[in-house]
């Protein structure tokens, strides 16, 4: 058995899960999420406990027990609380400020990047050099980040760039004298 897979999901207060087939939707306090699982997993409602199992031990069954067992407990985890990614601005002269409900970046290219929320995600600004982005869907949270951090990569020999917040970049040497 699956150690995460087999582990139940405690749905808090407050949430509501309507399981329909393999399509499970998800009410909370911060929003509604809905997806459509493997029709092959078996997802049970017990009291305020959710179960997920499996038909047999066969290589595909294994590997989506823990998968949907994670995608649920994910789901239930960003309708309570949400998700957040924190990035770094580092560089002279850049900078990032909120207009409106997007950003506008200043990293060194010759005009103002701006950045467009996806619906379900929002942005704060700390400063003039951190960005935080919310939202209740894991995943859409992580690719949002990763497309603002894709917009200036860090700059292994300057340090200079875009990264998420505690990431350390690995400084490069600059060229030898030859000798």
């Amino acid at each position: 058995m699956s150690r995460i897979g087999r582990q139940p999901i405690a749905v808090p207060a407050g949430v509501k899960v309507i399981l329909e087939g393999n399509t499970v939707t998800v009410q909370g306090p911060k929003g509604e999420l809905k997806t459509t699982l493997h029709p092959d997993m078996v997802i049970q409602r017990k009291d305020e406990m959710l179960t997920v199992s499996r038909p047999s031990d066969d290589r595909i069954h294994r590997s989506l027990h823990g998968l949907t067992r994670t995608l649920l407990a994910n789901m239930i985890e960003g309708v309570t609380n949400g998700f957040q990614k924190s990035l770094e601005i580092s560089g002279v002269g850049y900078r990032v400020q909120k207009v409106g409900g997007k950003l506008v970046l200043q990293v060194g290219y010759s005009h103002p990047v701006e950045v467009e929320p996806p619906s379900g995600i929002s942005f704060t600004v700390e400063g003039t050099n951190r960005v935080n982005v919310l939202g209740v869907d894991k995943q859409l949270v992580g690719e949002v980040a990763a497309r603002i951090r894709a917009i200036k990569v860090p700059d292994p020999y300057r340090e200079k760039g875009i990264k998420y917040l505690g990431e350390r970049i690995r400084r490069k040497a600059g060229k030898g004298s030859g000798r």
